[in-house]
C-alpha cells in the first residue's frame, strides 16, 4: 500500500520522540528527488531519508547512508546555506493530509534567528519537497511545477505555498455523524470507494478495513444502506478514528509466507489468516517492508527474460497439444473400417454388381450394418480399400498417442519450470532453471560455454515438533532432494497432479506426529502451482516408495500406495532456517 494519512500521522509521532530539538549536521541529496539529512538531537545522530519518486515516495529513519554526488545540486546547495546547523522546532500534519511541515530555526548571514518551513508532500506521482519563508512564500523545491504542467497549483520559486483543495474531501478526525451519513448515502459508488474518495488520508486498504470490520460489503454501492448500517460503520470510523487521535498505532507487516503483502500501523483484521509480523518502529516498518518488496520485483524483472522463454514454449506446446488431439480424434472411425473389410470378405458375394452400398448383420453386435461402396470396384477390392483406411489409421493413432504422450510430459515440464520462477528468491535461484531451460534446448548455450556454478539451496523450515523439512526450489533441486538427500523412511510431500516443490520430512527413523504431517503438507501445497487455492490435495507418502522413470524430466517421479490429505497454503507460523 502506499503511505496514506494515517501512516504519516504515525510518522509524524515517531519524527517528534526523535528529532524535535535537533540541529540538522548534513544536507545531500543521494538522487534528483531524493534528501538525507543527518539530524544530531540528545547525543545520538538519526539519518532521515525523504523521497518525492513519483514511483515511491518515502520518508523514514534509516541505519543506511546514502551518499550524494561529488557536485550537490542547487536544491541541496540552498538548504545547506539556510538551514544546516539548523534547529527543529516543529513537526506538523494539517489534519490527516500526506504533508509534513517541519518548522526549522536557524541563523541568516547577519546572524539574526530566522524560521523556514521544509515541507514534504508525500502524494504519488506529486509527491515534493517545498522549502518556504515563514509567510508561506516558496523559495525553491526539489521538483519545479509550472502551470503548463498543473492548472491547480504552481510550485516555483516566489509563488505562495498553499494546499490544494480540488477534491473537497472531509477531515475524518472532525466529521460528525450526520456530515458522514450524508456524504456515504449520497455516492453512487462501492461503500469502500465512497469512504476514500470522501475523506481526506484514507486509503483503499483502511477503507476496505473498515468494511470488514463492520462486516459489510465493500463492493455493494454506498448508497444502498440503511441508516443503522451507516450508523454501524461510523461507529467502527470513530473507533478506528480515536486511535489515530491518541497515537495508538502498532506497526506491522503482513506477509503470505515470505512474500510482504501490505503494512500497517493498525491492526487490519482482514488480514487475520496470514502472519503479521510487528515492527518496533514505523521507519522500521518502512524500510523493511520496501527491502522486502524491491527484492520481489527485482527478482521478478531479472527473471522476466526466463518467463517470456517459458510462456512462449508453453503456447507452442499448447497449441501441438490441440491439433494432435483434434488429429487423433479423426482416427476414431478405424475399427469401423476393419469391420467393413471383415464383413464384406464374409458376405460379399451378395453384393449384385454396380451396388453403391450393402447392408449385412454385423456378427459383433447382431446388428444390420450398411456398408458404403464404390460402384466401379469389386466387393474384394472395396474390402481392400476398408483395410488400407483402417491400417493407415491405426498407425496414425499409435503414432499420435506416442506423440501427446511426449507432448503431455513436455508441458508439465515447462509448467513445473514456471512454478520454480514464482518461487524464485534470488539470483542464484535462477541458475539451476536457466541451466535446466539451456539443457533442454530452449536456450542456446553460447559455444565453448560452461555450466555456471550453482549456490542455490533448498528452503530449509523446522517444524514445531522439531523435524527437519526441506523445499526443492526446482527440478534440479527436488531431483537432488528426493533421490540423493532423502533416506528410505522419510517422508516425501507434493502437491496432487499440479507442478511444485518435492517436500521431504527427516523422520530420524521415527514416525514424525501428526503437526509436523499437517505443515509439510502446507508447504508442499504453498510451494506449488495451486497456492492460491483455498485448500490443496497433497499426497505423501515414504520415500522408499518414490521411484524415477527412466528417461524422465528430472524431478518427475511415480509412486502408489499413497496417503492423501487436503490442507490450506497458509505457512506463517512454520519456521525458517537461513
Amino acid at each position: 500500500m502506499a503511505l496514506d494519512g494515517i501512516v504519516i500521522s504515525a510518522m509524524v509521532q515517531e519524527l517528534k520522540s526523535c528529532i524535535i530539538g535537533g540541529r540538522i549536521s548534513k544536507i545531500a541529496q543521494p538522487e534528483p528527488d531524493e534528501l538525507m539529512l543527518t539530524i544530531k538531537n540528545e547525543r545520538k545522530n538519526y539519518r532521515l531519508l525523504i523521497s518525492a519518486g513519483a514511483s515511491l515516495p518515502l520518508i523514514y529513519f534509516t541505519e543506511t547512508n546514502k551518499p550524494g554526488p561529488l557536485t550537490a545540486p542547487n536544491f541541496c546547495m540552498l538548504l545547506r546555506k539556510h538551514i544546516s546547523g539548523g534547529k527543529i522546532l516543529a513537526i506538523r500534519q494539517p489534519g490527516l493530509e500526506r504533508i509534513i511541515h517541519f518548522d526549522i530555526e536557524h541563523l541568516n548571514e547577519l546572524g539574526d534567528i530566522c524560521q523556514k518551513t521544509l515541507t514534504v508532500e508525500i502524494m504519488g506521482k506529486h509527491s515534493n519537497i517545498i522549502f518556504c519563508s515563514p509567510d508561506g512564500t516558496i523559495i525553491d523545491s526539489i521538483k519545479h511545477i509550472s502551470s503548463q504542467v498543473s492548472s491547480v497549483r504552481e510550485v516555483l520559486p516566489g509563488r505562495k505555498y498553499f494546499i490544494p483543495d480540488t477534491q473537497n474531501k472531509h477531515d475524518p478526525l472532525s466529521v460528525s455523524y450526520d456530515v458522514f451519513r450524508q456524504v456515504i448515502s449520497g455516492r453512487p459508488v462501492p461503500l469502500a470507494k465512497a469512504i476514500y474518495t470522501s475523506f481526506t488520508g484514507i486509503s483503499p486498504l483502511i477503507a476496505e478495513e473498515l468494511c470488514h470490520r463492520a462486516s459489510l460489503e465493500s463492493s455493494r454501492s454506498a448508497n444502498s444502506f440503511s441508516d443503522d448500517e451507516l450508523l454501524h460503520l461510523f461507529r467502527q470510523f470513530e473507533l478506528l478514528m480515536d486511535s489515530v487521535k491518541e497515537h495508538e498505532f502498532s506497526p506491522c507487516i503482513i506477509t503470505r509466507g515470505s512474500e510482504p503483502v501490505e503494512f500497517s500501523v493498525l491492526p487490519l483484521t482482514m488480514y487475520r489468516d496470514l502472519q503479521q509480523t510487528p515492527c518496533d518502529t514505523v521507519s522500521q516498518m518502512l524500510e523493511s517492508y520496501y527491502a522486502a518488496r524491491n527484492a520481489v520485483t527485482r527478482i521478478r524483472q531479472k527473471s522476466a527474460d526466463l518467463r517470456r522463454i517459458v510462456q512462449t514454449a508453453l503456447d507452442r506446446e499448447r497449441k501441438k497439444y490441440d491439433l494432435q488431439l483434434k488429429q487423433l480424434k479423426d482416427t476414431e472411425k478405424r475399427d469401423k473400417y476393419r469391420i467393413y473389410g471383415e464383413l464384406l470378405n464374409t458376405y460379399g458375394y451378395g453384393v449384385e454388381p454396380g451396388s453403391k452400398k450393402f447392408t449385412a448383420l454385423n456378427y459383433y453386435t447382431n446388428e444390420e450394418i450398411t456398408i458404403p461402396l464404390d460402384d466401379t470396384l469389386s466387393p474384394q477390392e472395396n474390402a481392400r480399400k476398408y483395410f488400407d483406411r483402417y491400417s493407415k489409421q491405426k498407425r496414425t493413432f499409435e503414432h499420435l498417442s506416442g506423440l501427446i504422450h511426449e507432448t503431455e510430459d513436455e508441458i508439465s515440464h515447462l509448467e513445473s519450470i514456471g512454478t520454480a520462477l514464482d518461487i524464485a528468491l534470488s539470483e542464484e535461484d535462477l541458475v539451476q532453471i536457466k541451466e535446466e531451460l539451456t539443457q533442454y534446448g530452449y536456450i542456446r548455450r553460447h559455444p565453448g560455454g560452461k555450466r555456471v556454478k550453482v549456490t542455490s539451496k533448498p528452503f530449509h523450515y523446522l517444524s514445531s515438533d522439531g523435524y527437519h523439512i526441506y523445499v526443492g526450489k526446482n527440478n534440479y533441486q527436488n531431483e537432488e532432494l528426493t533421490f540423493k538427500f532423502a533416506t528410505g523412511n522419510d517422508w516425501w510431500f507434493h502437491a496432487k497432479g499440479a507442478p511444485g516443490s518435492h517436500v521431504i520430512v527427516k523422520a530420524n527413523n521415527e514416525m514424525p506426529p501428526d503437526t509436523t504431517f499437517e505443515e509439510a503438507a502446507r508447504l508442499a501445497a504453498y510451494y506449488s502451482k495451486n497456492r492460491a487455492a483455498e485448500k490443496v490435495e497433497i499426497d505423501y507418502v515414504e520415500k522408499k516408495h518414490v521411484k524415477k522413470v527412466n528417461g524422465a524430466k528430472p524431478g518427475f517421479v511415480i509412486y502408489h500406495t499413497n496417503y492423501s490429505m487436503v490442507i490450506g497454503s497458509d505457512i506463517s507460523g512454520i519456521q525458517e532456517i537461513r
